[in-house]
């Protein structure tokens, strides 16, 4: 089963995601995109990890996701991956400009040959004001595109606001 939730900054997608994920009685793998380039960043990654239980594993994978998740790939265990726009943004940044396409289409095939239950979190970016610089405009179409992929893929997908989730798609 393929889940994605979606939510703005501070919907609470994320404490969603690891509920769901603490009440599958599954072994849960931690799959977490941000890097630790700045104290903001750092103490957003420290509050996360005390949230998280700490029998789950982590492993921190910021550009090659697809392959991190075939590394990861059991039956019966779960995989939450947080968040694809952070990821979609490491990707955006490289040097390589070719690096986001290739891992992007790599990620999106992977996932129909995953065995475990995959939790994706990302940010909606793109309900607010187009943005004015030529990166932001791309980041928001570029994670457009990537949701919406990932809402076909999907078997559920769930849309955070102000704590409460809304399911746009459920598929059992």
């Amino acid at each position: 089963m393929l889940q994605l939730i979606l939510g703005g900054a501070r919907s609470g997608k994320s404490r969603l995601a690891e509920q769901i994920a603490k009440d599958s009685g599954l072994s849960v793998v931690y799959i977490a995109t941000a890097q630790a380039l700045d104290d903001e960043m750092q103490q957003r990654i420290e509050h996360h990890r005390q949230q998280r239980p700490e029998h789950w594993q982590v492993c921190e994978e910021p550009i090659y996701l697809a392959d991190r998740l075939l590394q990861c790939d059991q039956p019966n265990q779960l995989i939450l991956v947080d968040c694809l726009t952070l990821w979609l943004t490491n990707l955006l940044l490289a040097e390589d400009t070719t690096l986001q396409q290739q891992q992007t289409e790599k990620f999106l095939a992977v996932l129909a040959q995953l065995q475990a239950q995959i939790i994706l979190v990302s940010n909606e970016t793109g309900l607010g004001v187009v943005p004015m610089g030529e990166i932001s405009r791309r980041f928001v179409d570029e994670a457009g595109r990537l949701h919406q992929a990932l809402g076909q893929l999907a078997h559920k997908v769930t849309f955070c606001v102000a704590g409460l989730p809304m399911i746009l798609k459920d598929e059992k």
